[in-house]
């Protein structure tokens, strides 16, 4: 099975060029930053939602992701209140590296319980404009990541606070088996929002800049809550009620 998406090679002169990238496997990652303490306050942000992370598993974590997540659409169905977009970088292998911006969308009801069934329930938005990495390696630490939802900033990062690219790849390469030589996408893990809690909201936008060049890409999605679509008295309940009274 593999994923097919239409895309714009952005080159370093502003040509540009379409394509399409195919993915055979996906990837997210957690906690990928260059220094470990930097990715502390996202792991505060999210444990105030009662979402705790497997310290035990080394950092990076490394959660595969299904195809079927990975869009550029407009909309996000979702089926509970408590979704948040992540702004991240996100790398795709194909002839060389590529890199864009995305947003790993996750339903913070459900990372409670579990966090890599979470990241199963709502979709990876990619914006589908990449850049060769090899024109971006001399000045990519200076590139810029934001994300606002409802109008307002809602983060704010250098792509310096993460894992190198090429750093990343080779992570996943040791640490995952069946990893194919190319045909494959990685969202690279976010930090901390900029008032330091998870926010919540109908309509998300993203961005990377490249501050040198004055270069930026981006997208932005809605959010449609399809389970409050259905009558009240007629709604199934997201959690089932009986779990707690499990033997």
């Amino acid at each position: 099975m593999s994923r097919l998406l239409d895309v714009t090679i952005e080159a370093a002169d502003g040509t540009r060029r379409e394509t399409q990238f195919r993915t055979n496997r996906m990837y997210n990652f957690g906690s990928a930053t260059r220094d470990p303490d930097v990715a502390v306050a996202h792991q505060q942000e999210v444990a105030e939602s009662g979402i705790h992370i497997a310290f035990d598993v080394p950092a990076p974590r490394i959660y595969p992701i299904a195809l079927h997540a990975l869009t550029t659409d407009d909309e996000l169905f979702v089926q509970t209140e408590k979704t948040s977009g992540e702004v991240e970088i996100v790398l795709h292998m194909a002839d060389q590296l590529y890199v864009g911006v995305g947003s790993d969308h996750t339903d913070r009801a459900l990372e409670t319980v579990s966090i890599p069934g979470s990241k199963q329930a709502c979709a990876n938005h990619v914006c589908p404009v990449f850049w060769p990495y090899d024109e971006m390696r001399g000045d990519w630490d200076a590139c810029v990541m934001r994300a606002w939802v409802d109008g307002r900033l809602y983060q704010d990062v250098g792509v310096d606070a993460f894992l190198k690219p090429e750093d990343i790849i080779d992570v996943l390469r040791k640490r995952v088996s069946r990893v194919p030589e190319r045909d494959f996408t990685v969202f690279c893990g976010t930090i901390v929002s900029v008032d330091k809690a998870l926010g919540y909201g109908a309509e998300w936008s993203y961005e990377m800049q490249a501050p040198g060049s004055g270069r930026r890409i981006g997208a932005s999605y809605s959010v449609v809550d399809i389970l409050s679509e259905v009558t009240p008295d007629f709604r199934v309940p997201f959690f089932n009620p009986q779990r707690g009274n499990a033997a």
